[in-house]
C-alpha cells in the first residue's frame, strides 16, 4: 500500500504512543482528539494562561507525564495533530468529524481507536442534586483549575480512583468528610494474591490509604448507599454500614464506581463486542495486539479494555506495531515480543483488580422507583421497571424505544450500563441477557451551523 492515510483518534497516553510508533516508521498519522492539546484525561494540559508545577499537576506520575510529552514533541512535525476535533461517526472506512466552525470528513486506510473510558456511575438517590461530582470531575476540576468541588467533601463509590482523588484533596487542604466504599474489605483482602501482580501500584494505593488515616479520615467499607440529601446543595449523605443507618456532612459528594469503557466509536465502526464479567460491561472483541474484527480497525488504551495510563501506553505502541506489521513491516518483532510479556502480566493484575473492586451487583436494590436514572430525559427507575411488567421488555434498546431511557444527549454514556442493571434485576436474569445499547451518529451533539467542507 503506497502512502496509506493511518488514523488515530485519541491523543491520550495510548494515543500519543500510537501516533509516535507510526511516526518513527516514517508515516504521518492523523490525530484527532476533542481537547486542546495532547495528555487525554490523566495527563490532562493546563490552559496556556495557567501556570503550575507538574509535580503539582500529575502527582507521581509527573516523570511519566512529561516523558511522553516529550517524545511527541520529537515526533511533532510528523504528525498531523487535529485538535479540538470531534469525530462523530464512522462508516466504512470515512470518519465523519466537526469543530466549532466546520465539519469534514477523512477517508482512513487503518484506523488505532484510542477513546479512553470515562467514570462509571450508580444512580443514587438524590444524585442530581447541585454538589454532587464524578471522581473524575472532582480531579479534574483540582488538577486543572486548582478549584475543589466542595469545602468538605464526601467520597463514594469503589476502585482504586476512589482513593486516589480523596488522598489528592487532602494533600490540597480540602476537608475529606470520609471515604465510602461499597467493597468490604475483606472481599479486597480475598483478592490480595492476584493484587500482588502489580505490587508497585498496589503499594501506591495502600499509601494513598494510609495517608488518609494518618490525618484521621474516616473510611468505611462495604457500606451501601442510600441518599444524597439536599435542596439548593448537596448537605449530607446517608448510608447503611452493617444495617446501621448513619450520614455524614459535606456540601458536595464525588461519586464513582471504577471506569467505563468509551467503546461508541467501535460500534459505529462495525467491531464486534463480548460481555467481560469481571468488568460488568460489554467491550470491543480484539486480539492480544489490538486488531479487532474489522481488518483495518485497531483498538488500543482504556477504549478497549480497561487498563490505566501504563497499560494504554503499551497497548498503544503494540496496535501501532500491528499496523505497522500489516502493512508489511517486519522490524518490531523483538519489540512486539517484549510488549506482548509485559501485557501478560499487567492483564494478570487488572484482572485481579476488577474482581477485588467490582461494580456492585446490589444496584438495581437500592435505586428507589422515583430516582433518576437517564438524566437527559429524566426518566425514573420506576419507568424502567414498568416497561418489563406492563410491556414485557427484556433487552436494554426496546426499554429505550418504549420509555426513552439513552436516547438524549449523551446516548446513554451516563445511565446505560446502569438501566441494563435495573433492567435486568427486574427480570431477574444475567445482565448481559438484557444486551447493550446500540450506539447512533452523532456520538456527541454537534452544532447544525457549521459549515460543511
Amino acid at each position: 500500500m503506497t502512502n496509506p492515510i493511518l488514523a488515530v483518534i485519541g491523543a491520550g497516553p495510548a494515543g500519543i504512543r500510537a501516533a509516535c510508533t507510526l511516526a518513527k516508521a516514517g508515516y504521518r498519522p492523523v490525530v484527532i482528539t476533542e481537547a486542546a492539546d495532547i495528555g487525554g484525561q490523566i495527563y490532562r494540559k493546563l490552559p496556556t494562561n495557567f501556570k503550575r508545577p507538574p509535580d503539582q499537576l500529575y502527582g507521581s506520575e509527573a516523570k511519566k507525564a512529561l516523558s511522553l510529552f516529550s517524545e511527541f514533541d520529537r515526533a511533532r512535525s510528523q504528525v498531523d495533530l487535529q485538535t479540538e476535533t470531534l469525530a462523530w461517526n464512522i462508516f466504512n472506512n470515512r470518519i465523519d468529524m466537526s469543530t466549532a466552525s466546520r465539519r469534514g470528513h477523512l477517508h482512513f486506510d487503518k484506523l488505532i481507536l484510542c477513546t479512553g473510558a470515562m467514570d462509571r456511575i450508580a444512580p443514587i438517590p438524590g444524585w442530581t442534586t447541585p454538589g454532587v461530582f464524578t471522581l473524575g470531575g472532582a480531579q479534574i476540576a483540582l488538577k486543572s483549575q486548582g478549584v475543589a468541588v466542595g469545602t468538605k467533601v464526601a467520597f463514594v463509590g469503589t476502585g482504586p480512583l476512589l482513593y486516589l482523588v480523596a488522598s489528592q484533596y487532602q494533600d490540597a487542604g480540602i476537608e475529606v468528610s470520609a471515604v465510602l466504599d461499597t467493597t468490604p474489605l475483606r472481599h479486597v483482602a480475598g483478592k490480595i494474591l492476584g493484587l500482588l501482580a502489580g505490587l508497585s501500584t498496589t503499594a501506591r494505593g495502600i499509601g494513598y490509604i494510609g495517608r488518609l488515616l494518618r490525618a484521621g479520615t474516616r473510611i468505611l467499607t462495604g457500606i451501601t448507599p442510600t441518599e444524597i440529601v439536599g435542596e439548593t446543595r448537596v448537605s449530607n449523605f446517608r448510608y447503611l454500614n452493617g444495617g446501621e443507618a448513619l450520614s455524614v456532612e459535606c456540601d458536595a459528594v464525588a461519586m464513582g464506581f471504577g471506569l467505563k469503557a468509551e467503546t461508541q466509536l467501535a460500534d459505529l465502526a462495525g467491531c464486534e463486542f463480548h460481555f467481560d464479567h469481571d468488568a460488568r460491561q460489554w467491550l470491543p472483541t480484539i486480539d492480544d495486539h489490538g486488531r479487532s474484527s474489522r481488518p483495518d480497525v485497531y483498538l488500543a488504551g482504556d477504549g478497549s479494555r480497561i487498563g490505566g495510563a501504563d497499560v494504554a501506553e503499551l497497548t498503544g505502541e503494540r496496535a501501532a506495531i500491528s499496523v505497522l506489521q500489516d502493512l508489511g513491516h517486519r522490524d518490531f518483532e523483538d519489540r512486539a515480543r517484549l510488549i506482548d510479556r509485559v501485557l501478560r502480566r499487567s492483564w494478570r493484575f487488572r484482572q485481579a483488580l476488577d474482581k477485588a473492586y467490582p461494580y456492585p451487583d446490589t444496584v438495581a436494590e437500592w435505586v428507589k422507583d422515583d430516582t433518576i436514572v437517564c438524566r437527559c430525559e429524566r426518566i425514573e427507575a420506576g419507568e424502567l421497571r414498568r416497561s418489563v411488567d406492563e410491556l414485557s421488555v427484556r433487552e436494554v434498546n426496546r426499554a429505550k424505544a418504549f420509555v426513552r431511557s439513552g436516547m438524549g444527549r449523551c446516548q446513554g454514556r451516563l445511565c446505560g450500563l446502569a438501566g441494563a442493571e435495573i433492567l435486568a434485576g427486574r427480570i431477574h436474569c444475567p445482565v448481559e441477557e438484557v444486551g447493550r445499547l446500540r450506539s447512533q451518529p452523532p456520538v456527541k451533539p454537534i452544532s447544525v451551523s457549521t459549515e460543511q467542507n
